[in-house]
């Protein structure tokens, strides 16, 4: 929905400004100068307030805000089902009979079922990290909970640096507009002598600073930091997913029963329904 927003942002704003009688070309005549000097402070403030990793990868955040979350119920349920051919496979002919399937994930029949999972690589990396560490012999829950606690943090923490950075962008928006606003006025200022409609004209070119600093932090670039917030919380969902469903494993529940508490982590909207996922499961290849 990010840009039906804008628009009826835009349209709230100019054309219901224009409709009471506002004169746009005012505006349109001073935000050139007044918005190359917000914006070029902001990006110069980001740029001061960050690290070079963060700032690479602004882009890509906006393009999330554009994409909305990445994974859909369909992936979820992928999810729980190869969770549950590895909690089968694994309580059918031990941890060891693992080790194929997560030190080569392309080359496993197990993964080859989920073409979608498969390409992506965080999850695979994710999924066979742990599995691989229960291979190896770690079969202490509580320390694996509190390693995938870590990672976990370690990622969320990556993740909102960026939105946290498009955040601090808005935030500083209304102040630099103010800034701008009084390079106006002193411009302003240095030609009193002008006629007062010309004085007026300067005077609300001056203001304009103002206006766009307060527009873009409160109707643009906040909103987004908001979205992108709310994009990450519901793709980090899928690693949290597979956090519930190996630790219901580790400790002793049926691999039908970790499912169903690694299906109930999810959100309401992302989760598949119980049968859902014990109609895709009975269709799975034997493992």
């Amino acid at each position: 929905m990010f840009i039906p927003g804008i628009a009826v942002v835009f349209i709230c704003v100019f054309v219901i400004y224009i409709i009471a009688g506002g004169n746009i070309m005012i505006i349109l005549a001073a935000t050139p100068h007044e918005l190359g000097t917000i914006l070029g402070a902001g990006i110069g403030a980001m740029m001061i307030g960050n690290t070079k990793k963060v700032l690479g990868e602004l882009a890509g955040g906006f393009k999330k805000v554009l994409a909305g979350p990445t994974y859909k119920k369909e992936d979820f349920l992928d999810l729980l089902s190869l969770m549950y051919m590895l909690f089968k496979l694994a309580k059918a002919k031990g941890m060891l009979a693992l080790e194929s399937h997560v030190e080569a994930p392309k080359e496993s029949e197990i993964f080859k079922n989920f073409p979608r999972l498969l390409e992506d690589h965080h999850i695979v990396d994710f999924i066979c990290d742990y599995f691989r560490m229960m291979t190896m012999g770690s079969d202490d829950p509580n320390q694996m909970e509190d390693l995938i606690n870590e990672e976990l943090d370690v990622h969320h923490k990556e993740d909102h640096q960026i939105a946290g950075a498009f955040a601090a962008l808005g935030d500083g928006l209304p102040a630099l507009g103010i800034v701008a606003a009084v390079l106006g006025i002193i411009k302003t200022m240095a030609s009193i002598d002008k006629p007062p409609e010309i004085l007026g004209r300067m005077i609300g070119s001056a203001l304009v600073g103002t206006f766009l600093g307060v527009f873009l932090a409160y109707g643009i670039v906040g909103p987004i930091a908001q979205n992108l917030n709310a994009v990450y919380e519901e793709d980090a969902k899928m690693l949290s997913c597979i956090k519930v469903g190996l630790l219901a494993y580790m400790n002793g529940f049926a691999p039908a029963v970790a499912l169903e508490f690694a299906r109930k982590s999810l959100m309401s909207h992302q989760r598949p329904s119980f049968y859902d996922v014990e109609g895709h499961v009975e269709n799975l290849p034997k493992v």
